[in-house]
């Protein structure tokens, strides 16, 4: 009972002195941003308003499509009125004004009460990226727990790991590669931050810091004919093409279609990567049928993939150049095929019906190698190396009802949604002592193992089940918004095998949400939402392997103000999530993962984007964590921070049109992540990191074909920094150049 009153002790400082000391640093950073968006916004309204008129009328055709460019101009800025669609895009055109939230239907970020981005296909394309977590990084609170050329991307949103597994695509979990995601055939990359279990249902791998959601791209009214060049250092080449039409007598029907293959040596040592993907969207819009089917192919194989390593040393070594092939001779090779179809319905002007259905397969073949750094020298352990061959089928579904009406002036949108994931896993593992150690600054060869690939046994079936019903009412002309819901949720865990288990459990997990817009431009927001996640299961090298853990429960509390000055929104939130406790522990050289208590992260966001003056696009952000543990298992770590988690980050984002070359464009990018500990013992801290990235793009024709040139560059100063991932750490990707041409014919 004495633990349990010093945890609700701990519990009661909710603005701790360190976050605010941190904020106040913040807002010291972003002070120039912040008064140039008040003078801003403090400027004529006649002439803002003639201004946001100039904008529309001056947006070309060609903006519509994600291949389109305009010689005139450079990612010119795009205003919309307030009747405008809310996936529309914001000033400055790198995000949209709001986005999809699931369940909850679409809505501008300044009616939704959390904290949301969504990111425009003009934002995606200006940093070149080829990852989603090259874009959802732009914001503070969003991290990649994965140097690229690593054996698959990761996240941490708001301090919680997230995997590509918890990622959605078109509104279904499961859909998304296993490994990474190319994204040429993304539109649209939305981004909700906390618990979304009760918009999107649950995600298979139990991730609560948020919610990504991948919109597939559509064909537009204007045609589409993309082709791009691409190259990445030190000798990897490519291409793209897009290619996308409208047809019919109202042009109800569309198609998009997208290709992709790259071929060559990255910076890397010793790594080459293959990858190419196939992908294919059709649409149907009619008077009241819409209905869309995605279907792609990729495969990527790749030869030296950045590894991970755990940490037996008292003290971090300082971090290898990203260059280093620190286990020369591992191996991956990815497959996956998917298929999604989703169908609107519109019943009658009030009532909607919609459904969808997806399936996946992924494979992949790897190396499994490891080893554990034993001092501030670089020595590592023995190493080991091994097989991990898996397969793993999805499949998904969703079918629902909305209805919009009015009661006594009072707008509602009900809700009532029903979903299930079913994803079932087959696995071949064998891993081997070589007996052979290295060091980080001069790696030896990987040793070949005795063993050869195996048949992949069934190894674990994870069943998600969820029933929701929400109501979003809206009161005195949208000036007070007010949602809320409750969702049924069943979580259904399978391993096979003489050991196997299985666990069955269901909570209902509410969500409670208020919007008031106390003048027009202004939003106050508070929200509550709980949810029930998939426990996971051990990983193959654990001491325990495949094991599940049961399902557990998160919570989240979150308030926040949002102002929009026109062309600049800025948003200030605070708030606190509640999650299981799992720890990663090195014993005798084995890996242990454990779940007991409870961990605990309170924060502090302060966002700012859109244009400070005209042609000069920002984004700017800073993130600040406070943790802790609590109810640990013999109370052994309670009291101390939650590992993987820095203390501070901060991002800045600049993309400027020159005024002595037209068509010229300059972008930057500052990226700061904070210390944090290793894990959640608190004994090995490790060291936070700056990084700048910096790019051109030029704009012309070659007679009637316009080109876009673009040339960025990665990590300028070639920082060697240590990438964390709770039980792990890695190596980030050093200097990279990334060039292309993109054609538009």
């Amino acid at each position: 009972m004495g633990q349990v009153r010093a945890s609700n002790r701990q519990r009661k400082s909710v603005f701790p002195k360190k976050i605010v000391a941190s904020a106040v640093q913040g807002l010291v950073l972003m002070a120039p941003v912040l008064a140039a968006a008040a003078a801003y916004a403090d400027g004529d309204s006649a002439a803002s308003n003639a201004a946001v008129a100039s904008d529309v009328a001056a947006a070309p055709a060609a903006e519509k499509t994600t291949g389109g460019s305009n010689v005139n101009a450079v990612l010119p800025s795009v205003t919309v009125t307030a009747k405008a669609s809310p996936t529309a895009p914001y000033a400055g055109g790198l995000v949209a004004r709001g986005g999809s939230l699931g369940v909850l239907g679409t809505a501008s970020v300044m009616d939704t009460p959390f904290s949301t981005t969504n990111y425009t296909a003009q934002g995606i394309d200006a940093v070149q990226a080829r990852a989603i977590g090259d874009v959802i990084a732009n914001d503070a609170s969003v991290r990649n727990t994965n140097g690229d050329g690593g054996f698959g991307d990761s996240y941490q949103i708001r301090g919680f790991t997230m995997s590509t597994n918890d990622v959605s695509f078109n509104g279904l979990y499961g859909m998304v590669p296993l490994t990474r995601m190319p994204i040429s055939m993304v539109e649209r990359i939305e981004v909700l931050k906390g618990p979304g279990t009760l918009m999107y249902g649950m995600g298979p791998s139990g991730g609560v810091g948020g919610a990504v959601n991948l919109v597939p791209k559509r064909a537009y009214e204007e045609p589409v004919t993309s082709l791009t060049t691409t190259y990445l250092s030190n000798n990897q080449f490519g291409l793209k093409g897009d290619v996308g039409r409208r047809f019919g007598e109202n042009q109800e029907w569309g198609v998009r279609v997208n290709a992709l293959y790259a071929n060559g040596d990255t910076n890397l040592n010793g790594n080459s990567q293959e990858q190419n993907m196939g992908s294919v969207a059709l649409d149907y819009s009619g008077e009241r049928l819409r209905w869309s089917l995605d279907a792609y192919t990729q495969h990527e194989d790749t030869k030296n993939f950045r590894p991970q390593f755990s940490i037996g040393s008292t003290s971090m070594p300082d971090a290898p150049s990203g260059e280093t092939n620190l286990y020369p001779g591992t191996t991956l090779q990815a497959d996956d095929k998917a298929a999604i179809t989703r169908l609107e319905y519109d019943i009658n002007n009030t009532l909607t019906a919609y459904g969808a259905i997806g399936h996946h397969v992924a494979e992949s073949k790897q190396t499994f190698p490891g080893t554990t750094i034993l001092d501030v020298q670089g020595d590592t352990s023995d190493l080991y190396n091994g097989w991990y061959d898996q397969n793993v089928t999805s499949t998904s579904a969703d079918v629902g009802i909305r209805a919009r009406f009015d009661t006594w002036g009072v707008k509602h949108t009900l809700m009532l949604e029903a979903n299930r994931l079913n994803q079932e896993t087959d696995y071949f593992y064998y891993a081997e002592d070589t007996g052979v150690t290295s060091n980080l600054y001069n790696p030896v060869a990987l040793p070949s193992i005795s063993a050869h690939r195996g048949d992949m046994t069934p190894q674990n079936q994870t069943r998600l089940t969820s029933y929701a019903l929400t109501d979003s009412a809206s009161f005195y002309d949208d000036r007070l918004r007010l949602i809320g819901g409750l969702r049924r949720q069943q979580v259904y865990s399978r391993t096979f095998g003489d050991y196997g288990q299985t666990s069955d459990e269901t909570a209902i997990t509410p969500v409670a949400a208020i919007v008031v817009k106390p003048v027009k431009n202004m939003s106050v927001y508070a929200n509550y939402t709980a949810a029930l996640s998939a426990g996971g299961f051990t990983s193959a090298d654990d001491a325990n392997p495949n094991h599940p853990f049961p399902p557990y429960k998160s919570k989240q509390y979150e308030t926040g103000v949002k102002y929009d000055f026109g062309r600049i929104t800025t948003t200030a939130a605070v708030f606190q999530i509640e999650q299981a406790n799992s720890s990663t522990n090195l014993v005798d050289g084995i890996m242990h993962t454990t779940q007991d208590g409870r961990n605990r992260v309170r924060g502090l966001e302060l966002t700012a984007y859109g244009e400070v003056t005209r042609g000069l696009r920002f984004n700017a952000s800073g993130s600040f964590f406070k943790t802790r543990q609590y109810n640990t298992d013999g109370g052994a770590t309670d009291g101390k921070e939650v590992g993987a988690v820095p203390d501070n980050n901060f991002n800045l984002g600049l993309d400027w049109d020159t005024p002595w070359v037209q068509g010229f464009a300059l972008n930057t990018r500052v990226t700061r992540t904070g210390s944090m500990w290793y894990s959640n013992a608190n004994t090995v801290r490790v060291p936070g990191w700056t990084r700048m990235d910096v790019g051109a793009r030029y704009i012309s024709k070659l007679g009637s074909t316009a080109v876009t040139y673009r040339a960025n560059v990665e990590n300028l100063f070639d920082k060697a920094y240590w990438v964390m991932q709770n039980g792990y750490v890695g190596t980030a990707s050093g200097r990279t150049f990334v060039l292309s041409a993109q054609f538009d014919l």
